[in-house]
Order: structure tokens, then sequence, then C-alpha cells
């Protein structure tokens, strides 16, 4: 079987993205060679027939997923951290292969759309509470969350909308560059940027860490009512036509791990239990030592595995495929994301087998 490269994880304006549109993404995967590639948008299938449509010109392959944040009550009693490493229970999902077009309908759809308005609301409540902070201050200004909607989103909002929205009110300040530095220098409660102001990734990143994380000026503590159970988002992936997908973490800079994923074996058993059969990593997080050790020990045991970038914060960074120490995925590696590729590809279009998978990728992107 040829491989071709995949990229089954990829967040887009929809939701938010390093990219200024889905044709970037999408120019950026063809000029790359990734011949695969999957939207992954929180809470957002919005972006399903922009996607389809745009691989369609290029031909590429495109896969259709969805990611959510769940609760698992159980690990949250017992204090472990399962892929949100700071919060004990908090569980990112992703859904892989989901029907195109859009099946979702009735309660579930429902579901679906009440928790994206909640995560909504949540950041509305941030940007008045930034505001309240900026008006605090003296900095001048305001952030108007329906000008946030409405010009740098596509309904799904974001924390780091704000961020942006914030960088770019400093920007459009008259005045030279040192006193922009004063404003944020105000803005931060006394504390100077550190970022070069050239660098509008890391100069958001400062803005998200300083104002509206845990500690922040505008911080506003997530509503209980923003996460789903476990189980309920598992329902909805399934309603939507998709494959409820586990995002291992695995090792991180540190070479740390969390407590339910530090144990390979068990990790792997209690997924099963929970009715688990599909995997993926987000490999720049990992090196390749130990992506090969995880993503080659669950797919022998009956997972599908993918492999994706996500895209979902301000640093524009290639499409293609590394790992947090080669500038490559290893061919093993290559190998392992390819034959997931299939099993979802195969899935999304009401196939069987990995073979169906890869003949119909191959047709489309040849």
């Amino acid at each position: 079987m040829k491989t071709f490269d995949v990229n089954a994880h990829l967040h887009t304006p929809y939701s938010f993205s390093a990219f200024d549109g889905v044709c970037q993404a999408l120019d950026m995967a063809a000029e790359e060679g990734v011949k695969v590639v999957g939207i992954n948008d929180f809470y957002s299938m919005d972006g399903y027939r922009e996607w389809s449509e745009e691989c369609g010109k290029r031909r590429l392959f495109p896969l259709f997923n969805i990611e959510f944040i769940s609760l698992n009550v159980e690990d949250q009693a017992a204090g472990v951290r399962v892929n949100d490493p700071n919060n004990p229970g908090r569980t990112y999902l992703s859904g892989k292969g989901l029907a195109y077009p859009v099946i979702l309908k009735g309660r579930e759809a429902a579901q679906l759309a009440a928790v994206k308005a909640e995560s909504n609301a949540q950041v509305e409540k941030m940007c008045a509470k930034l505001n309240e902070h900026l008006d605090a201050v003296g900095a001048g200004f305001n952030i108007s969350f329906a000008e946030v909607r409405d010009t740098l989103t596509r309904g799904s909002i974001r924390e780091r909308h704000l961020a942006k929205a914030l960088r770019l009110a400093v920007d459009a300040r008259p005045g030279c560059e040192n006193c922009k530095l004063a404003l944020y220098e105000k803005i931060f409660g006394g504390n100077p940027l550190k970022s070069d102001p050239a660098n509008a990734a890391a100069v958001e990143n400062e803005i998200r860490s300083k104002l509206l994380k845990a500690g922040g000026a505008a911080f506003v503590p997530e509503d209980p009512k923003a996460f789903l159970p476990m189980e309920t988002v598992q329902r909805i992936i399934e309603a939507a036509g998709g494959i409820p997908t586990y995002p291992f973490l695995a090792d991180d800079a540190k070479g740390n791990f969390t407590d339910f994923e530090g144990d390979l074996m068990k990790a792997a058993d209690t997924l099963k239990k929970r009715g688990f059969r599909s995997v993926e990593f987000i490999t720049t997080r990992n090196t390749t030592a130990v992506l090969e050790r995880y993503a080659g020990y669950l797919e022998d045991e009956g997972f599908t595995v993918t492999f994706g970038s996500e895209h979902n914060t301000p640093a524009l960074e290639p499409i293609k495929l590394r790992t947090r120490d080669a500038a490559d995925l290893s061919d093993k590696l290559k190998e392992i994301n390819y034959r997931g590729a299939c099993t979802v590809a195969a899935h999304q279009n009401g196939l069987k087998t990995i073979e169906e998978g890869d003949a119909l990728i191959t047709k489309t992107v040849n």
C-alpha cells in the first residue's frame, strides 16, 4: 500500500485557527504534499461544505471531524488528570469521519447547539470583564463582543479571539511604538510586554496568559454547563455518523505524562471499556520514540490511530507533520497515520475496510 501524507486534525476559522481561511490551510497542504486533510473544529460542523468544495478543487481528500471538551465525573472525583493536565476529569474528545452532508438532528443536534452557545456565552462574559479592566486602567478603548463575533469569527467564539481583538485594538491606536508598549504595560498592570510587538502570535499568547487565563484580570471560570458528560459527547458523535476518538497528550516537554496516560496498557484497557476504538495524537507535542511506542501499541490493540497538528493557536506552522524532536515523521509513523486515515475515510463513506479507504483516497488525490 502506497502511503500519502495525512494531517487529520486541523482547526479553521470556524472555531479558532492560525489560518485566515480554509483556502490558506488547503493551499499550504497542497504545497507541502499533504494529500489527506481533516477539519476538526470545536463544537462546529459549519465548515464542512467549504472544506469539501475546496479540497475537491485541489485534489485533496477531506476528513470531516469535530472536537469537544467533555467531563468524566468518575475521573474528576478521583482527581485523575486525563488529557487536560490542569483539570482532573476534563477530557478532550474528537469525532472522526462524520457524515457529510451533515445528518445530526433531534436531541443530539440540540445538545451540540446548547454547548456551543454556552461556550460563546462564557467568552461574552470574559469580554465584559475585560472591558471593565480596560476602563479601570484608562486604556481609552473597549472591545465590542458583537464586532469580535461578526468580524473575527464564523460563529464559534473562543478566548483567543479576544486576545486577537485586543492586539488589533492596540495596533490601531495612534502613536509611536513606545506609546503602544506603554499602553500594554498599563493594560498588564505595570508589567511590560515581553514579546516582540511584531510577532502577532506571541503578543496574543501573552495577552491570553496575562489577562484571560486563571489569575488574569478578565478571567471568567467556565460554567459546568459548558462540559457535556463524556457519554453524551460519544452519543452526539455517533449520531453524526462519526467515530468517538480519544486524543492522547502523551509526553510533554519534560517527559511527563498525565495520570490517565502514564500507564499505556491500563489506559488502552480503560478506553476500550468506555467504548473507544479510535485515538489521535498531535505530533509536535511528542518525541518520535514515545509516539512510535504509544501509537504502535494502540494500533496493535485494535485502535484506529491518526495524527494531526491542530493549528488552533495564532502561530502559523507547517501542515506537514513532524515530532517534537524531528522535522518529519518516521516511516513507521507515516504508515500508522495513513492506515488510520484509510479507516476513517472508509467509515465516512459507508465502506468497511482499510483497502476500500485506500482505494477511495488514491482515486481522489491522483
